[in-house]
């Protein structure tokens, strides 16, 4: 047996149905003329991921419905070609209407079941000849899946030129059950569609749990993923397949469409002439990005995507000088072209006069318009007219926000008359702690390194100005402003550490507290002092209101501020 297979990395829009059906048809002429016979696509592939409660309006599910018809006749001309699709397909009805006074009344959807199934159809010479509904449903970190879908039962299962495919969705592999069904009923092959959102170390981690599918079943495997990026996130492809023996025999890049061809002959078992012949998998192996080139891929990404797929023009923020806005600002470059970015400076008599030169700096070197705009005068005269409110009373952080809101209000004024979006600055580190100002820092369309924290915000920027991946400028980023002590320059002589503890300590504390949930405890039991614990846990505590208000932002670990966290704002509960 010898024959090609492939997987379709494609970058999806959610509910644009029509577009997504025309990528497909493209990848399928594609493959089609290189003599692929399978060709695979991603989980829910036809509707974009996640769809979230468009899922649950009937209209989506009957667009879905009609763009799948409209896709097999497309593909019908492709003799020979089994393309695999993902899609909602709405759940039969599986109660009888009842009777109220003599009127038949069908129980209202809100208090039934979930109304579709996940499912994934197999599309071959016009017709639908097969499909499978996922069966594994996961309901944590971002996904949601049991508010939408009921799960299936059936085996997945499927022929192609004699080659028997068992097909399974993204969280059915990480189950040994639905493999051990396909393999059971006579698979040779065991194919995974997905739509696994993004993290740092998560394609390492997808692989190995594939390798224990494989070592379970003794069957080769190919895992179908997409790429691109969704409100807060991102996926970055790296589709891939492994042997018999649990090693990548191919792979495709991160965070880029393309064609994944993957040759699957048979060979002989020489130590056991007696067993059936073997499948052999080959590819080509694209090499995994190291940590930093990966995430600063995936925050490239999330910008490039939200951006255009929004239909924002462009984008513009606030430049001061300091470590945050220069990382964004690079990140955006990177993502859009300079063409596109606008950077702004906002002075006010706290502002260094090193702050406004590296900012110049920094955007002479990447190539945007700068603008200077002052905002000392509105901050004289908002102190003024609050004066007679304010007798009395010493000066803090209250005029300390009246600046950053201040410098909000002017870049959203100019983010309204010229369409460009607001990109924020704050880093996870200042989303933990609450060290950001509503409607001030905070005032923005998106949040690039919402999920970054500051100790990692300082790594990618001499990542960044030590490689050039996207052929933008080398060095984007002033070396003075990565070495300078941040600060809000909100008052005089100010660092943030006068009111946090070294970013050093604090990082650690967050990623142990938030994103592993140790207690504060455990945390002072593994070294750190009780007074920065009990520090950073109470301001992680008392600071979910400004969250719950913050723009979304892309999700780069595996729990950030967004999906993955729902605590309440009003709670006596205390450790």
């Amino acid at each position: 047996m010898n024959l090609k297979l492939a997987v379709a990395q494609l970058n999806f829009v959610v509910g644009d149905m029509s577009g997504n059906a025309q990528k497909i048809l493209r990848a399928a002429q594609e493959a089609h003329a290189q003599g692929v016979c399978l060709l695979l696509t991603s989980e829910l592939s036809l509707c974009g991921y996640p769809a979230e409660d468009l899922l649950l309006r009937p209209s989506f599910i009957q667009a879905c419905d009609n763009s799948l018809r409209e896709l097999q006749q497309a593909l019908e001309p492709l003799k020979g070609l089994c393309v695999v699709v993902g899609h909602p397909h709405a759940r039969p009805q599986t109660h009888a209407p009842h009777a109220e006074g003599g009127v038949l009344v069908e129980k209202s959807r809100s208090v039934s079941m979930p109304p579709c199934v996940n499912r994934a159809s197999v599309l071959c010479d016009g017709e639908i000849v097969a499909h499978y509904d996922k069966q594994e449903l996961p309901n944590y970190q971002v996904f949601d899946e049991r508010r939408y879908f009921t799960k299936g039962h059936q085996t997945g299962l499927f022929e192609v030129r004699g080659l028997k495919v068992g097909l399974l969705l993204c969280e059915d592999a990480w189950f040994e059950g639905p493999a051990a069904q396909c393999a059971i009923l006579g698979a040779e092959l065991l194919v995974v569609l997905n739509a696994s959102p993004f993290h740092a170390g998560k394609g390492a981690e997808r692989e190995a749990v594939m390798a224990q599918r494989v070592a379970q079943t003794g069957l080769p495997l190919v895992y179908a993923h997409l790429v691109g990026g969704q409100d807060e996130v991102v996926f970055e492809g790296r589709s891939f397949a492994l042997n018999a023996a649990g090693e990548v025999c191919a792979r495709a890049p991160s965070f880029e469409e393309c064609l994944l061809e993957i040759d699957v002959n048979t060979r002989a078992v020489l130590h056991a002439p007696s067993e059936p012949p073997q499948l052999s998998l080959t590819g080509h192996v694209s090499q995994s990005p190291e940590p930093e080139c990966e995430l600063w891929q995936a925050l490239v990404l999330g910008v490039r995507d939200y951006v255009g797929k929004n239909g924002f023009p462009g984008v513009l923020l606030g430049l001061s000088g300091g470590i945050d806005s220069a990382l964004v600002l690079a990140i955006a470059v990177d993502a859009l072209g300079p063409e596109r970015v606008r950077a702004v400076m906002m002075p006010t008599g706290f502002t260094a006069p090193i702050s406004l030169q590296d900012a110049q700096e920094m955007a002479r070197r990447v190539g945007v318009r700068y603008d200077v705009l002052s905002i000392e005068a509105e901050f004289e005269v908002f102190k003024s007219s609050l004066n007679p409110f304010f007798e009395g009373r010493a000066e803090d952080a209250t005029e300390e926000n009246i600046q950053a809101r201040i410098r909000g209000i002017m870049l959203m004024a100019l983010s309204n008359k010229l369409g460009a979006m607001v990109l924020t600055t704050g880093n996870k580190s200042e989303m933990a702690t609450g060290y950001c100002t509503l409607y001030g820092d905070m005032a923005g369309g998106f949040a690039v390194i919402k999920d970054v924290v500051k100790t990692r915000v300082f790594q990618l920027a001499r990542w960044r100005n030590a490689h050039n991946p996207y052929g933008t400028v080398h060095a984007p980023i002033p070396e003075r402003i990565i070495t300078r002590p941040p600060s809000a320059e909100l008052r005089a002589d100010q660092t943030d550490q006068d009111s946090l503890p070294p970013y050093e300590v604090l990082d650690a504390i967050l990623s142990r507290h938030m994103e592993e949930d140790q207690s504060a405890q455990d945390i002072v039991a593994a070294g750190f002092a009780p007074e920065d614990v009990a520090l950073v846990t109470r301001l992680i505590r008392i600071n979910e209101y400004k969250r719950r208000q913050s723009p979304v932002g892309i999700r780069v670990t595996h729990r950030g501020f967004g999906k993955d966290w729902r605590y309440p704002i009003t709670s006596k509960f205390r450790a």
